[in-house]
């Protein structure tokens, strides 16, 4: 303001606050997936039980399992350990660049089985396999599976909030362990020093508890 302060103005853009924020043009916008109340979840389920298809198979793992779409589609039977009842996703298909292991529940396990009806090959074959033969399923049958359902108004990724909420909400699980089952990064390193471990016991029981709230 004139006549209060003398010499360059801290709040200017050009060679101050320019060198410590990103641009206003270049922000990254935050963006948000349409998810589903988690008190509408059970009876989703049910309806989405009634649909036929690897689309609504491939839905339901990714609900019951809290993982992104694509980690569901590009599924290998190679990947699970079904004497543990744990899928290890490789770290190449992680967003975060890091392994990440899934603990399954009972209701996901029944998923996996129903879909060794459409196992063919070897071994290593997609869990959720494509029209085409040795390809996976189409990044947009979990969305066709949605409109067929007049549900328009959510998205598959939703789901993952829709996960988080109940579990912040519902639950006495810690935080940490929320996170880890969302294979996401700890950003206080706080939290991250103390669990070095990926909490898979931990984990399970989330799990366990996620699957019977959802039935």
């Amino acid at each position: 303001v004139s006549g209060h302060r003398t010499g360059d103005n801290p709040a200017r853009w050009r060679g101050h606050l320019s060198e410590a924020l990103a641009a206003p043009a270049q922000a990254k916008k935050v963006e948000h997936h349409a998810a589903l109340p988690y008190a509408e979840l059970p009876a989703f389920l049910s309806a989405l039980q009634g649909q036929i298809g690897i689309g609504a198979h491939a839905l339901r793992f990714a609900i019951l399992t809290a993982t992104r779409t694509g980690e569901v589609i590009g599924a290998r039977w190679d990947e699970f350990d079904l004497e543990e009842n744990v899928w290890t996703i490789p770290v190449e298909r992680m967003k975060a660049g890091k392994e990440h292991r899934v603990p399954l529940s009972s209701a996901a396990l029944e998923i996996l089985s129903a879909m060794r009806n459409f196992a063919t090959g070897s071994g290593d074959g997609f869990v959720f396999p494509g029209a085409k033969n040795g390809s996976p399923l189409s990044n947009m049958a979990m969305l066709a599976t949605l409109k067929r359902m007049g549900r328009t108004d959510i998205t598959a990724h939703g789901f993952r909030s829709t996960f988080r909420d109940w579990a912040g909400q519902e639950t006495h699980h810690p935080r940490e362990v929320i996170e880890h089952a969302l294979a996401h990064q700890l950003k206080s390193k706080t939290e991250a020093a103390y669990a070095r471990g990926d909490l898979l016991r931990k984990r399970r029981a989330l799990m366990d508890e996620w699957a019977t709230y959802a039935a």
